[in-house]
């Protein structure tokens, strides 16, 4: 590069930089100036943000204008929230709203985080990494799995995604920046522990502090609920976006979920309007629920039976599980997980699946049989071991409450988590708090189903399925201890349901 160009490429880093001071209070105008839109490529058909986004990023820079921090004396912090529908632009804004605190305050300190770890690096910090490799000011920054930060101010300005387990909780604590900005992003907000809420509010006590919570409303407690319809909400900017009313969703797929459940289902209030849920939860299992049972110490008793619960894929991306339960204890035990591509080799899956029975003598066998499991589970059966087969779909013992027997066997597994262990396996985190329920007009549980939530966004929930087959019905272990006998029958704990 010869000196007129390495002059011209001077200028324009400097052009950028003193323009990126004019942004300072202008949100909105960054994020129309720092992006190429109407350029070919990714944003060659696009001029802007959405509606909800432009006016959200008018509404912030009309704070900043209003607090007029001077660089030294702290000011009330800057809090906006969101509930919404899917698909509207959440961790786009998101990453947006990173950029232009990033490229406009020197020595800022951020924390970016979500409900899940899948949905943190598969969705939000994966939005933060793609629109700063298209942001105007790309070279000044580097974006690594977990970080991004300023090439010459590594330690002083930068942010990081974290994930929101209590026990990480420290990690959203001692942020402070007190002549520049201090900030959170809490992406699909409504299942953060309560306590993550708590210790980021530490960071919020100098400089130019800002907090944005966004997500589906799923639950009708908890911090990002109060901040949208509770106590709190006279402390932020918060609102409500209809999906139907924004430019990228799927109208076709609204209008279906219209159709199917009705616009005032708690299911279409949550996933569609924004509005939380009238009857409860929407998610069925609660996070810390699964939480509290990764931490807690496996405490099997040798008395109890082993159950294997096998989910077998259709194919594809999912994955064929099989998980192992002894009493309370499901995580002594490691998962079996064999790729849904081999599934199509019937006799490749029926080896593996009798090796590892052979292997471990389960008491008791229960697996999927709907589709392709079927031929497979009766090969099984006929090599002489114990397999039974669950339709996710039949009817369930309890049919009055249950509408099927997916949902028996799932809210079997949410009142086992609370004394039951489970392995820290992310994806069986993900898929336990994953699927949401309704009732039906009969006031019977319906949970979620795999093609819902693949409409959503989320993976099939083949761990959390594996470990919900263990409920499938109650099994007596092999061994009995005699002195469980009396006068009357069997003492409590001899059978395992």
């Amino acid at each position: 590069m010869g000196v007129p160009d390495k002059l011209k490429q001077l200028q324009l880093k400097k052009k950028i930089a003193d323009s990126m001071g004019e942004f300072y209070h202008d949100p909105y105008g960054f994020v129309l100036f720092a992006y190429p839109w109407g350029d070919p490529g990714m944003l060659e058909n696009f001029d802007g943000p959405d509606v909800w986004q432009a006016d959200l990023l008018k509404d912030l820079g009309e704070e900043v204008r209003k607090r007029g921090f001077n660089g030294k004396d702290p000011v009330k912090p800057i809090r906006f929230s969101r509930s919404s529908g899917h698909g509207i632009g959440k961790s786009a804004l998101t990453a947006w709203l990173v950029n232009w605190i990033m490229c406009t305050r020197p020595h800022c300190q951020g924390t970016i985080t979500a409900n899940t770890y899948t949905q943190l690096k598969t969705k939000t910090w994966a939005q933060v990494q793609h629109w700063t490799k298209m942001s105007i000011a790309s070279d000044w920054f580097e974006v690594t799995g977990e970080m991004m930060y300023h090439k010459d101010y590594r330690e002083t300005w930068f942010c990081t995604a974290q994930t929101c387990r209590e026990e990480n909780s420290e990690a959203f604590a001692g942020q402070h920046s007190a002549t520049s900005t201090s900030f959170y992003c809490f992406d699909e907000s409504s299942s953060i522990p309560d306590k993550i809420f708590e210790v980021s509010e530490g960071g919020l006590t100098d400089g130019e502090p800002m907090v944005f919570m966004f997500g589906n409303p799923t639950r009708n407690k908890g911090a990002f609920y109060r901040a949208n319809f509770g106590l709190h909400k006279d402390r932020w900017r918060h609102g409500s976006i209809d999906s139907r009313k924004c430019k990228l969703t799927n109208k076709d797929q609204l209008q279906e979920w219209e159709s199917d459940y009705g616009e005032d289902s708690d299911f279409f209030r949550v996933r569609v309007r924004g509005l939380p849920p009238r009857a409860g939860d929407l998610q069925f299992i609660a996070n810390d629920l699964v939480y509290d049972a990764q931490r807690r110490e496996a405490r099997g008793n040798q008395d109890d039976p082993l159950i294997a619960g096998i989910d077998l894929a259709r194919g594809g991306i999912d994955s064929n599980v099989i998980r192992f339960r002894r009493g309370y204890d499901a995580a002594s035990i490691d998962p079996i997980k064999i790729s849904g591509d081999k599934t199509q080799d019937s006799t490749l899956m029926v080896s593996k699946i009798s090796d590892i029975l052979r292997e471990l003598k389960p008491d008791a066998v229960f697996g999927d049989e709907t589709g392709i499991g079927g031929p497979i589970l009766d090969r099984l059966r006929q090599l002489g071991f114990r397999v039974h087969g669950v339709q996710f779909g039949s009817r369930a013992p309890d049919s009055r409450h249950f509408a099927n027997m997916r949902a028996f066997m799932w809210n079997k597994t949410r009142e086992w988590l609370r004394l039951g262990s489970i392995d820290r396996d992310p994806r069986l985190e993900v898929d336990l708090t994953g699927p949401g329920f309704h009732h039906d007009r009969r006031d019977r549980l319906v949970i979620e189903s795999k093609e819902s939530m693949k409409k959503r966004g989320l993976a099939s929930p083949d761990d959390g399925d594996a470990l919900a087959l263990t409920f499938a019905m109650p099994v007596m272990a092999k061994r009995i201890d005699r002195t469980t006998y009396k006068l009357g029958g069997i003492r409590e704990g001899s059978w395992m349901s």
